[in-house]
């Protein structure tokens, strides 16, 4: 991590060095051409010298890669029995590579040129194509067509095909997008018309909806993490509100689900922004800015926050029909700025157009330095289907190797909520970190104050306020414990398999970056640690190697928790706090007390 970070935290106009913008625009997919690909290939020209001859300014994709879940195919004309199995496999294999998505590009060669197919070819390859993914159980929608400029008489086109199936052994595909922002910046509106389906009045009507306490409605502030779900079937439709009357409905007829952490723009609620971002582990970050005050308040911070927990974002413009046109552009040039800092080094993109949005979500998702930036209104609509579009496509960050691998771990499930429901008892909510967790099973939650870990059951399982079965590695849920005692439970615990044999810590040491601090950072400072769901003060015991830090230098630390131990791991990203201090680093080593053996408390068996 970068240690120039520190300049998005700091206060600031946002002026900042300007970095270079790379020459070719994220845009322009079609149109890039590498040195690696301008390598003309024999064989293809001997294929297609009676067609067009390649010329140097024909147009390249990177070549196909042999993993991921996207596939490059010439045409597909009447394949044999034998091809049409074949291409049926190699359909499952990209489906299962990108988590039930994949995307298609018809016309193209494996090495990445742009081929093109007349338009005889193209209807007989989507024909094929409408076959394979019914024989699959899938199914397809085409994203974009366009043509290949060539100086052939005859018009070649390639298209891009989106392939959709829910995993069988999954309900729907499930990604998670944190909502950052400053206050006012229209964030919780934003999510009201998206996830409800009907516009603004231009004093906050959409939100009401998202709400969690009367002191929020009173004062049109959010002080509370809310989830919103938007839903997209198979065929690339949106699904929300509008038509469904519950999330159970939504939930039964949606094959992705967008989930939305609406966290707080204030700075007061900062804490539970922190939190939200990292015990919820959103796959990317939405931030949102005001066309009429641009960046403002905690936008700089919020930003900071998002790309030191790795957290690819993107960004949202909203308010445009309070400005004149020139004033959002001028909001536009403020961001690009921002983001071409050196402490940043992002390639801003600007989405105008349904291409521009697809072309987004996928490059979004393939590089990390890619940030696209949406402008549009809850009021009147404006671009709002861009952004619907770009939810539609955007593809899981995680391939389904690593999600194997982490569903053959020990079941660790971290706790994040806790509530009281009536005739149903003791509810927790939070994410499943690793293994897989089944309505009846056995598991140990802790530490306590004490440091002991107690025995519970799973009852029953709700995602998405429907019921659920199975919870597998990196989905969040709540789970029932039925009589389980509230007042044995907080925030920042775990419930891991008894197999595990947790350990637990009072101190670790963590080697930090510090990003901003008045003064001087030194022994017997405290501070308020974020490692996942542990939010805690903890006072600075040693500094190694130095006797004070200030901003911008690094340092092994060792921290000392001063409430209760906790459950850490080596190599969890530590964000820690205490006014304007601030500062990101990872935990190096732990210094566990004596293990203690999972316990049934006398009051629980009584």
């Amino acid at each position: 991590m970068d240690a120039r970070v520190s300049e998005l935290f700091s206060s600031g106009n946002g002026s900042g060095s300007q970095g270079v913008a790379s020459n070719n625009k994220p845009g322009n997919t079609y149109g890039a051409s590498s040195k690696k690909g301008c390598g003309k290939n024999k064989k293809t020209k001997a294929r297609y010298s009676r067609n067009f001859k390649p010329s140097n300014n024909t147009p390249y994709l990177p070549p196909e890669a042999e993993e991921g879940n996207i596939e490059y195919k010439l045409k597909l004309v009447n394949p044999t029995q034998y091809r049409f199995e074949h291409l049926a496999t190699q359909m499952k294999w990209r489906l299962q590579e990108g988590r039930g998505e994949a995307v298609y590009q018809i016309g193209v060669e494996d090495n990445g040129m742009l081929v093109g197919l007349s338009e005889e070819d193209m209807r007989a390859s989507l024909k094929t194509l409408h076959r394979l993914a019914e024989k699959v159980g899938a199914d397809i929608t085409v994203l974009r067509e366009r043509e290949v400029d060539y100086d052939s008489d005859v018009p070649r086109k390639i298209a891009e095909v989106l392939i959709r199936k829910v995993p069988d052994d999954q309900q729907f595909l499930d990604l998670r997008v944190a909502v950052l922002g400053n206050v006012d910046s229209g964030k919780s509106t934003l999510l009201g018309v998206v996830t409800q389906g009907e516009l603004d009045n231009g004093r906050g009507r959409a939100r009401l909806n998202l709400f969690r306490h009367l002191h929020e409605i009173q004062t049109g502030r959010t002080s509370s993490i809310s989830f919103e779900i938007l839903g997209f079937n198979s065929k690339g439709e949106v699904v929300n509100y509008s038509e469904s009357r519950t999330a159970e409905d939504i939930c039964e007829s949606a094959s992705k689900m967008i989930t939305f952490i609406d966290l707080a723009g204030h700075h007061k609620y900062l804490k539970t922004t922190i939190f939200g971002l990292t015990s919820y582990c959103p796959d990317f970050a939405m931030l949102v800015v005001s066309a009429n005050t641009g960046i403002a308040g905690t936008t700089r911070e919020h930003l900071g926050l998002a790309m030191a927990l790795k957290v690819p974002i993107f960004i949202v413009i909203s308010k445009v029909d309070l400005c004149t046109r020139a004033t959002v552009e001028r909001t536009v040039r403020q961001l690009e700025r921002v983001l071409k800092q050196p402490g940043c080094n992002k390639v801003p993109m600007v989405v105008s157009s349904t291409d521009d949005a697809v072309t987004a979500a996928q490059q979004f998702a393939q590089s990390p330095n890619i940030t696209p930036i949406f402008t549009l209104s809850s009021v009147t609509g404006e671009s709002l289907d861009l952004l619907k579009v770009f939810f539609n496509i955007i593809p899981p960050l995680s391939n389904s190797k690593e999600q194997e691998e982490l569903m053959q771990q020990l079941t660790e499930f971290q706790v994040d909520e806790i509530y009281t429901v009536p005739e149903v008892g003791t509810v927790v909510g939070g994410t499943l970190y690793s293994g897989i967790c089944r309505e009846g099973d056995h598991l140990v939650v802790g530490p306590t104050d004490s440091g002991q870990f107690n025995m519970l059951t799973i009852g029953s399982i709700q995602r998405n306020r429907s019921a659920c079965r199975v919870l597998k590695a990196g989905q969040a849920a709540t789970l029932a414990l039925g009589n389980f005692d509230r007042s044995l439970l907080r925030k920042g615990m775990v419930m891991v398999s008894p197999e595990m044999d947790p350990t637990i810590c009072w101190m670790f040491e963590a080697e930090i970056v510090l990003l901003f601090h008045a003064k001087t950072f030194h022994k017997g400072f405290q501070v308020t640690v974020h490692i996942g769901n542990v939010r805690q003060t903890a006072t600075v015991e040693a500094l190694y190697d130095k006797e004070e830090l200030r901003t911008g230098e690094k340092a092994v630390v060792l921290f000392k928790f001063i409430k209760h131990p906790e459950y850490l791991k080596v190599g969890a990203k530590v964000l820690f706090r205490e006014g304007a201090t601030k500062g990101i680093g990872h935990v190096t080593k732990l210094q566990s007390v004596t293990q203690f053996r999972p316990s049934q408390l006398e009051e629980d068996e009584a």
